[in-house]
């Protein structure tokens, strides 16, 4: 029999997540799995109060109707808490919820505590490699907001969730909220190790010959041109065709400035779908979470942003070490 949320966290709890938990060293990232709204309302609701008394930046980063349920609970302090919902990840990417994450970590420099309470609601999208995607931004934050004055709850509906995603949640977490009690997940995983094993799904369309395949390219603005030659045939959106294209094109970028010859691509094209490979015989990144954010931090005028609009321009992006080399694989669904 499957066990419940509570049952397979540790039972040694510690006491509920009070003001002073949330803040002690740094980044605090619990998972609530919930099965009603009175279950939400329990695990949101002390949170975020105990937020606006200590003076946090308390926010919610939820799906509107969400918002509207756990803003009910929070009754005339409703109006103090504001909603982010591109934070879990509606309707964006993961390099643009961090970007607003940290933008109400500035924003809490000059509050009273100098911190941020935050509870979302997980919202993966509706298939295995959107869940794929919620559950790499999961991990990533662990590393790239492991120093901040961040507390967190992520909402899991059991309701609308499938058990992959709830899963993931105990495993992309370091704790668990379960009936108001924190408890440490034994099944967390170090996120750079999880971030490492993920799945790289093939694309149906892998399966044709690609329309684009250089063996090795003579020059960068050579290769550009021919990447934005495939584009042009077959992504009518004049738009999205510019910023794959923008994509692409500084990943190869990357594989002239900092990889080995020779720079190979292939790019497939169909079904409503699009995969690009640009490799390179360099050593590649040792860093899981590249392009999460510019390399260079918040001054882009320094560059090193490659890899992050990649991120922010297709729905997936990995980086394939493979013998002799680095593959960067950039996937998305043509709109």
């Amino acid at each position: 029999m499957e066990r419940t949320a509570g049952e397979r966290a540790s039972t040694s709890a510690v006491p509920a997540p009070r003001t002073s938990d949330a803040h002690a060293g740094g980044w605090s990232h619990l998972a609530a799995v919930v099965r009603s709204d009175d279950e939400m309302l329990a695990a949101a609701v002390p949170f975020l109060e105990e937020g606006l008394s200590a003076g946090d930046v308390t926010v919610l980063a939820c799906p509107p109707e969400t918002a509207e349920v756990i803003r009910g609970g929070l009754g005339l302090r409703a109006g103090a808490v504001e909603n982010h919902p591109r934070i879990c990840l509606l309707d964006t990417r993961a390099p643009d919820a961090l970007t607003l994450t940290r933008r109400l970590i500035d924003q809490a420099r000059s509050s009273r505590s100098g911190w941020v309470r935050l509870v979302g609601e997980v919202q993966f999208g509706a298939g295995p490699r959107d869940w794929r995607e919620g559950e790499r931004y999961e991990a990533a934050a662990n590393i790239l907001l492991a120093d901040q004055p961040l507390a967190a709850v992520c909402l899991y509906d059991a309701r609308s969730l499938p058990a992959e995603v709830l899963d993931g949640a105990r495993a992309t977490h370091p704790e668990l909220l379960v009936g108001g009690e924190r408890r440490a997940s034994p099944e967390f995983t170090d996120p750079a190790d999880f971030l490492r094993r993920l799945p790289v799904p093939r694309e149906p369309v892998e399966d044709a010959t690609p329309l684009l395949s250089i063996a090795e390219a003579t020059s960068l603005p050579w290769l550009r041109r021919r990447l934005g030659v495939v584009l042009a045939a077959h992504v009518p959106d004049p738009d999205l065709r510019d910023d794959l294209h923008l994509a692409v094109s500084e990943v190869a970028a990357n594989a002239f400035r900092h990889g080995r010859p020779p720079v190979s691509a292939r790019m497939w094209v169909g079904s409503g779908q699009l995969v690009c490979e640009i490799s390179d015989r360099g050593p590649g990144f040792a860093d899981p979470v590249a392009g999460f954010q510019p390399a260079h931090g918040p001054d882009l005028g320094r560059g090193g942003m490659g890899l992050w609009l990649a991120r922010k321009l297709f729905d997936h992006v990995d980086l394939l070490p493979r013998t002799g080399g680095l593959t960067v694989r950039l996937s998305t669904r043509l709109h």
